[in-house]
């Protein structure tokens, strides 16, 4: 099964056009979405999430539509975006107490053994964590309702290098059981090319590939996914 299957998605605002995006997310695996800033991967996000009303284009999470599914999906689906949106004043334990009313399906031990993997304080208050902290708080909450599908916007941008590699450490520990799957936003190619298997590319609203990575890397033999990429950013510009 598909853990998220989005066909002919479109969207315009401003001057920003989002063009029949179609993309799939089978259970078990990560994909990347890559692109530069204003390439429509956090439109395509929030489109998902339904922030935003689509223009057109059908969505489905887990076999279901997202439109007619829209509340009981959201037990399902763990979010993490590049800024957490934490109430300042709330520490950990008062994170826990507050989630307890949002997910039924919400565990209190699965919470704190992430919070004492990531090494959070439970008793500081989010204001004064560091935005790594902020992160591994997010991504603790969104592991701790039995979600079955994450989305992760920019989630890894501005994190030191030790930061994100235990993200993405804990990251393919949660596909790796094949009942998980992920959806990662990021122009941070790296982070891609160590998480995910599949690599979708966006550019001006625009997918211009949609490709398994081991495929894609074979295709290019000698360079790697960063290169490759960046290569095809400069074609797109260059069109």
């Amino acid at each position: 099964m598909n853990a998220l299957e989005i066909e002919n998605l479109s969207k315009s605002f401003g001057g920003f056009s989002l063009k029949s995006l179609s993309l799939s997310v089978p259970m078990g695996s990560a994909l990347g979405l890559i692109g530069e800033n204003g390439a429509g991967k956090s439109t395509t996000i929030s489109l998902i999430l339904g922030q935003l009303q689509r223009d057109g284009g059908t969505i489905r999470i887990l076999g279901q539509n997202a439109d007619e599914n829209a509340v009981s999906l959201r037990e399902d689906i763990g979010v993490v975006f590049d800024e957490s949106c934490f109430p300042d004043g709330l520490n950990a334990r008062q994170v826990d107490k507050v989630e307890r009313y949002i997910y039924k399906s919400w565990d209190s031990g699965t919470f704190y053994e992430h919070v004492r993997r990531f090494d959070l304080p439970e008793a500081k208050p989010f204001k004064e964590y560091s935005r790594g902290m902020k992160m591994k708080l997010a991504l603790a909450v969104a592991l701790s309702h039995k979600a079955k599908l994450l989305l992760l916007d920019e989630a890894t941008g501005g994190l030191d290098p030790l930061a994100r590699d235990e993200l993405i450490g804990e990251l393919s520990r949660f596909v790796a059981d094949g009942e998980h799957a992920i959806l990662l936003s990021s122009h941070i190619v790296s982070d891609i090319e160590k998480l995910c298997d599949r690599v979708a590319f966006l550019h001006k609203g625009r997918l211009i590939l949609s490709e398994e990575k081991e495929t894609l890397l074979a295709a290019h033999p000698g360079q790697t996914l960063e290169e490759i990429i960046l290569d095809m950013t400069r074609k797109e510009r260059a069109a």
